[in-house]
């Protein structure tokens, strides 16, 4: 019998390293996570950091990308490359059991953005957010341990909440890279021509509506999540709460300014940081609601490739009801299953 995978200390040491620099929020949000998810998920961010980088800062970000999907595949048959992060990545697949279709989306969410793939609404937009965050928001849920379909839906919520909190806050820093996100047709309808914006990328009021817009629909999917919290482990729910919240503040922030994120980029103190974190040990009093409605359309897949969606039952009016209970338990006496 093959041993049980094992993350080992050195790799994660490094993982951590490459955490407190790439993401203050999440490193904030982690410490908070007990440290039989914290370790795996050190490991999946440090992988997924390293696939973000192959896009941002590679000469050819084709070749990362190519030479990203080979360290997938020598990570899922076992032969991880030589890097601290591969390492402990190929580690947590095995420890969580984490289908192959998760990493492989996110990777196709980094081509997009190495082919400067624009949104032509929101739809397209949260096909987007479904592969950058919403497959780690169901592999975290995953490192935790949990496997519900309901669960896994909110988890993508979260995700695609945080992805367009983030499209909102660097509005401008994207468009001077040459790079939008907002969707064309939101744009077009308020009186912003797509092209035109990229070419001079200025703060105005009909900008400023698109990015309301966009954070709208990021707080419709956070109120969603809310009820997903509650569906994890409770030693767990802290720091995802944490994560919600901090994530949130950032949105609250652009709102505060206007919602002017051309000429400012929003950022959380670390004094409101630390106070959301602490509030975050605190359960919510509010009641959540949305637990059972289905994920968005575009991350069904993700949710689907670890649990199938559960069979909706037609409504059936009490005499069919009836009738159909009836003729399950004659059946069932004519097979010889029930005692005559």
């Amino acid at each position: 019998m093959d041993a049980e995978p094992r993350i080992a200390p050195e790799d994660l040491e490094a993982c951590r390293d490459l955490l407190r620099v790439g993401s203050k929020s999440f490193h904030a949000a982690s410490l908070l996570l007990p440290r039989r998810v914290r370790d795996s998920a050190t490991a999946l961010y440090a992988f997924c950091r390293l696939g973000d980088d192959a896009v941002d800062h590679a000469t050819d970000p084709r070749a990362g990308l190519a030479l990203m999907r080979r360290r997938l595949d020598a990570a899922y048959v076992g032969l991880p490359e030589n890097h601290p992060a591969d390492r402990a990545f190929a580690a947590a697949v095995r420890l969580h059991d984490i289908p192959r279709t998760l990493p492989d989306a996110l990777l196709e969410g980094f081509a997009w953005d190495a082919e400067g793939r624009r949104y032509p609404d929101i739809e397209a937009l949260h096909g987007y957010a479904a592969r950058v965050a919403g497959t780690v928001g169901a592999m975290m849920t995953l490192i935790m341990g949990v496997r519900s379909h309901a669960a896994l839906a909110r988890a993508t919520d979260l995700g695609a909440a945080m992805q367009l909190t983030n499209i909102a806050r660097d509005v401008g820093e994207d468009a001077r890279a040459g790079r939008l996100y907002l969707p064309c047709a939101w744009l077009r309808e308020a009186g912003v021509a797509p092209r035109e914006f990229l070419a001079r990328p200025d703060f105005s009021p009909a900008i400023g509506i698109v990015v309301a817009r966009l954070l709208a629909e990021a707080q419709r999917l956070y109120t969603r999540a809310e009820a997903g919290i509650n569906m994890l482990p409770r030693d767990c729910r802290p720091a995802i709460r944490a994560a919600h919240r901090i994530y949130a503040e950032i949105g609250a922030e652009v709102t505060r300014h206007g919602f002017d994120s051309i000429s400012r980029r929003a950022v959380v103190s670390s004094s409101r940081k630390l106070a959301l974190v602490a509030r975050a040990r605190l359960p919510s009093l509010a009641r959540a609601e949305g637990g059972a409605e289905p994920p968005l359309t575009a991350n069904a897949f993700l949710v689907n490739a670890v649990t199938p969606a559960p069979m909706a039952v037609a409504a059936r009016s009490l005499d069919e009801r009836i009738g159909w209970a009836i003729e399950l338990f004659a059946d069932l006496q004519t097979r010889g299953r029930l005692p005559q």
